[in-house]
Formats: structure tokens, C-alpha cells, sequence
């Protein structure tokens, strides 16, 4: 089966656990985590999933360079850096703004780890990337392209399989999941995890929580996310009519934009820093864990629910945003 055909990069199963304590403040909710902030590629995080389907891609295709786009603190970038030294692929990274003074967070680490970068000012979703492809082709490279936050249908696999994953997980625990939180950004980890629900019959509630404004490409995320839906549900077999109610992302909590750090952020990451000992990310798992905490509080879903929160990693951007955070 496809879900099979990868190149291994990350420490599987990631934890699955209750959070004790805020089950207890939160009650009668009872909350879970699912920690693929553990998966271990250069201080893990969501991407790895992705990437091991990606490299295998590249690497079928003969390429020997990688080439890739976001923010200067982009996990995706980070983890693409580390994937490529175990791959022996050679990385170059298009991040957007201008080269600063310090590297900290993860543009330290994605340099750390051999990536190439290059600045690319207000472009940061890999608008310059056909521009480097053709660059490194004439000097006889052979490039192969992961687009931003590695969201296609072929990284989306990598979801749809951790959603196998999670169901194991749920048998040996003899636990039912209601409503899943998660921060969706570029829609790959959102695709795969639709295309995982229902293919593998696990009926839970998806509440993604939107991180970033901008669209893609010239389409919504919502949009981005049901095109990617609707290529994997004929790869996969699935029956199913989607539709974008289906895949209807919550922008509630998405009102100061992509990577600004708001007062919601800082006190999702006390929260769970300080009552169960795990560091969220201020980007992306702030701002969802934040909206799950709103929904516990303002009972926006029904008492004695089973609640997972899907931790998709991110931590070494807290060294960045350190100033904010104090």
C-alpha cells in the first residue's frame, strides 16, 4: 500500500496521553494529547510525518536537491534541513525578510544543519522558487520541490497515516476521541488528517484553528485543503462527497495574523508549560491550544467529552519570540 513507500525520519508512535491536570481544571472534559512534538527530527514537530513521503519522492526521481520556502522561523524549513542530511540531499531554504544580524530559534538550526539560505523579502511561500530551480539546474543539479509547510497530497499521506497510528492507539487504550484540535496553516496536516477520519472509521470532530491569513496560490486555505482532500479520497478509495463545509477551518482566534504573538498565545503556553510540563510553540500550538481552552471554558462543546489536542511541535521558536514572551 502507498502509505508504506517512505523514508523513514522520525521516532513512531508519538505519545498519546491524558493531561491529568487540566482534565482535573477543565472538568468535566477530559483532555489528551498527541505529542508529535516528540518525533524527533531535530527537536521534532509535525513536518517529519510529511517529509518521509516527500524525500522518498525525491529520492525515486533520482534528485540530489532539495528546495523549499517559508518564515525564518519555519518548523517545515527546519525539519526539510534535517531530513536532507539524513537523506545526503543537499537543501536550500527560501525564507522570507532579509538576513538578520543573530540567527536564533529555527534559522539557527536550519543552519546548523547545512541548509543553503536564501532571503527572499516579502516572498516567504516560495514565490522565487521556480527562479532557484532553474539556477541550480544550469549548474546540474537535479532540484525537486517541496512546496510550503510540505502541503501537497503526497505529504498529506504522511497524516493519513498517523491517523493508522492513532487508531492503534486508541484500541490498546480503549478510548474514543470526540473533537480533535489542531493548528492548520498550509493544509497538508489538515488533508491528511481528514482523509485519515473517515478512512480508517474513527468519526471524530475536526476543529482545525486557522494560524494564517494569507491565501495560497490565489486560493483560500479552505479551498487548498479540499483540493488536496479530493485528490487523496480516489487515491485512498474513499466514497465519501467532500465539500467545504467539510473541511471548515476556525479563523476566530486568527484576528491578529500570521506570527504575532497576542496575549492568547502567551497564556496557552503557561498553561500547558505550567500545569503538565510541555512547551507549546507561539505560532501555531499557542494560538490552537488557546482556542481549545475557550471552547473548554465557554462549553462550546457538549460536557464529558473526550478532547485531543494534536501537538504538531514547534518549540525552538520560543527562543525567537523570547522578548514577547516574558
Amino acid at each position: 500500500m502507498i502509505l508504506y513507500h517512505k523514508f523513514d525520519l522520525g521516532f513512531f508512535p508519538t505519545p498519546l496521553h491524558r493531561l491529568k491536570n487540566l482534565s482535573e481544571k477543565y472538568a468535566p472534559y477530559h483532555i489528551f494529547i498527541k505529542r508529535d512534538d516528540q518525533t524527533g527530527l531535530a527537536s521534532g514537530g509535525n513536518k517529519t510525518r510529511k517529509l518521509e513521503y516527500l524525500i522518498r519522492e525525491a529520492l525515486d526521481n533520482g534528485c540530489d536537491t532539495i528546495i523549499t520556502a517559508g518564515a525564518q522561523q519555519s518548523n517545515h524549513c527546519r525539519q526539510t534541513a534535517a531530513a536532507c542530511a539524513i537523506a545526503k540531499l543537499e537543501c536550500h531554504l527560501l525564507l522570507g525578510g532579509t538576513a538578520p544580524k543573530n540567527y536564533t530559534g529555527n534559522l539557527l538550526l536550519s543552519h546548523l544543519l547545512g541548509a543553503k539560505i536564501h532571503f527572499t523579502g516579502e516572498n516567504r511561500k516560495g514565490e522565487d522558487i521556480d527562479r532557484l530551480k532553474q539556477k541550480l539546474e544550469l549548474e546540474e543539479k537535479k532540484p525537486f520541490i517541496i512546496p510550503y509547510g510540505g502541503s501537497n497530497l503526497t505529504g498529506a499521506l504522511g497524516f493519513v497515516n498517523a491517523m493508522k497510528e492513532l487508531k492503534s492507539q486508541l484500541i490498546v487504550q480503549n478510548l474514543k476521541i470526540d473533537f480533535l484540535f489542531f493548528a492548520s496553516s498550509s493544509g497538508g496536516t489538515q488533508a491528511g488528517l481528514t482523509l485519515g477520519n473517515d478512512l480508517y472509521n474513527l468519526n471524530m470532530k475536526l476543529i482545525p484553528i486557522g494560524i494564517d491569513k494569507n491565501e495560497t496560490h490565489g486560493m483560500s486555505l479552505e479551498e487548498t485543503v479540499l483540493n488536496m482532500v479530493n485528490e487523496g479520497k480516489t487515491l485512498l478509495n474513499i466514497k465519501k462527497k467532500y465539500k467545504l463545509s467539510d473541511v471548515k477551518i476556525n479563523n476566530d482566534y486568527n484576528e491578529a495574523g500570521y506570527g504575532v504573538i497576542t496575549e492568547n498565545e502567551k497564556a496557552a503556553i503557561k498553561e500547558l508549560a505550567q500545569h503538565e510540563g510541555i512547551i507549546l510553540d507561539p505560532v501555531y500550538t499557542g494560538r490552537a491550544f488557546y482556542a481549545m481552552m475557550d471552547y473548554l471554558t465557554k462549553k462550546k462543546i457538549p460536557n464529558n467529552a473526550n478532547v485531543l489536542f494534536w501537538h504538531t511541535g514547534g518549540f525552538p521558536a520560543n527562543f525567537y519570540y523570547a522578548d514577547q514572551l516574558m
